[in-house]
């Protein structure tokens, strides 16, 4: 059958294109005519229609010569609209350039006209993309996970994976989405933030940096707290490279975003149920069987749940050094939420053999927070000084004190530091770690 060209298919009557006021990203303003120029194309290029007589720029540049055909358009303007097809052929439709710009740290897309990225830990409303209609944006998480070995349809509405790159993918449909499909990607920076870097950006001082070094080089067993989004993995990277070149790292996550550079680093992964339910591989049978492999150092991306106990046990047995993150909105919340996550082991442990093990296992809680403006702090650093009347003690030593917010919308604020010597230098000169003890006088 000869291949219906896009003037018959939508019996377009050709007119001159009004370019007055044209924006960047709306610079063609017949969007119905765009959306069926683009979802004709789309269709029978991701159907395999393409003739087989014609390379696949020569058959775009032919569908919209057809199409358009009595407009007046300029270089800029066609280079556009040519531009927009080949991202749904070659790329990854409206959100392709979303996702080449390094300056985007996330997307969102919650509908056909609402797209939303994050830079510099803002969120905005991005009013130069959209999708055609909701199979576009299924169409489009398609495309992006079947390469990967997923899928997303009504049978399985919901899809978590790791992109090539090392970004994260969630998309959910219709019946789990009641507004429509619904994708977020986390992007993962080509080049992660050095302790330099965060210095700069004014997220720690450079006692707080050196402290840091320190209790990573003593193996100091710490958490990373912090909300969603607030830079928690980041900064396990940065600590991570304090680790040094002779040790044997091990790494465990659910999805890979750890680059460490040491020579001898060995990273596991998760793995999901398959499509018979069957072959998951939790973090918690990573961390278990990391023990087997004479790990010098545990680390642990994320812990959520009741692989809490087991990192806790590496911790009390020998495996100092061991670094992971949660989820928490203060030290002492980090510390409680780790309670909770050992008790969902069932095992008849009480409350207060629990505190004593969190007490032995954890040294430092570092809090990262994302402020008001966008900008990402460690909020505190604390050290477990033991128990209290059944109750974890912290002492903080770093601290920050948000005063107010400027005409600009900055927060304002002083890092603090305590004039007390902390009790973890005692174990930084054991390793013989010299210098910070005289930081505090």
């Amino acid at each position: 059958m000869a291949k219906q060209s896009l003037i018959e298919a939508f019996n377009v009557k050709p007119r001159k294109l009004d370019t007055k006021a044209v924006k960047d990203y709306d610079i063609f303003p017949d969007k119905d005519l765009l959306d069926k120029l683009r979802s004709k194309i789309i269709q029978d290029l991701i159907d395999n229609n393409i003739p087989e007589d014609k390379m696949l720029e020569q058959y775009i540049n032919d569908e919209i010569d057809e199409v358009l055909v009595g407009y007046d358009l300029g270089y800029l303007e066609r280079n556009h609209i040519f531009n927009l097809i080949q991202n749904e052929v070659n790329g990854y439709g409206p959100i392709t350039d979303l996702l080449e710009d390094d300056t985007i740290t996330e997307i969102m897309v919650n509908g056909i006209n609402e797209v939303y990225v994050e830079i510099d830990g803002k969120i905005v409303k991005d009013e130069s993309v959209s999708f055609i209609n909701d199979n576009h944006i299924v169409r489009t998480i398609q495309r992006i996970v079947q390469p990967l070995g997923r899928t997303i349809d009504a049978a399985n509405p919901m899809v978590d994976a790791r992109l090539r790159d090392g970004s994260r993918l969630n998309a959910i449909i219709p019946p789990l989405s009641l507004r429509g499909p619904v994708l977020t990607i986390r992007k993962f920076a080509k080049e992660l933030d050095g302790i330099d870097e965060l210095l700069l950006k004014g997220s720690l001082t450079n006692d707080m940096a050196r402290f840091l070094e320190a209790c990573v080089q003593a193996k100091v067993n710490i958490i990373i707290s912090g909300g969603t989004g607030t830079g928690k993995t980041t900064l396990l990277n940065i600590l991570s490279g304090f680790i040094g070149n002779d040790e044997r790292i091990i790494t465990i996550e659910d999805a890979a975003e750890l680059r460490l550079k040491q020579n001898h680093v060995i990273s596991l992964e998760t793995r999901l149920v398959n499509y018979e339910g069957e072959g998951e591989v939790t973090i918690r049978d990573l961390v278990r069987n990391s023990l087997r492999m004479r790990p010098d150092r545990i680390i642990v991306g994320e812990v959520r749940g009741k692989e809490a106990f087991d990192m806790m046990q590496a911790m009390n047995t020998g495996h100092e050094g061991s670094i992971t993150t949660l989820h928490a909105n203060s030290p002492m919340d980090a510390l409680n939420r780790l309670e909770t996550m050992i008790l969902m082991n069932e095992m008849e442990i009480p409350v207060s053999a629990v505190r004593g093990y969190i007490e032995n296992a954890i040294e430092l809680v570092i809090q990262i927070d994302r402020m008001s403006d966008g900008r990402r702090k460690v909020t505190s650093i604390s050290e477990v000084v033991g128990l209290k009347d059944g109750v974890l003690q912290l002492n903080e030593i770093f601290g920050f004190v948000q005063k107010g917010i400027a005409e600009d919308n900055s927060v304002i604020g002083d890092f603090t530091m305590t004039k007390k010597v902390p009790k973890i230098c005692e174990k930084l000169q054991r390793k013989g770690i010299t210098g910070i003890k005289e930081m505090f006088k």
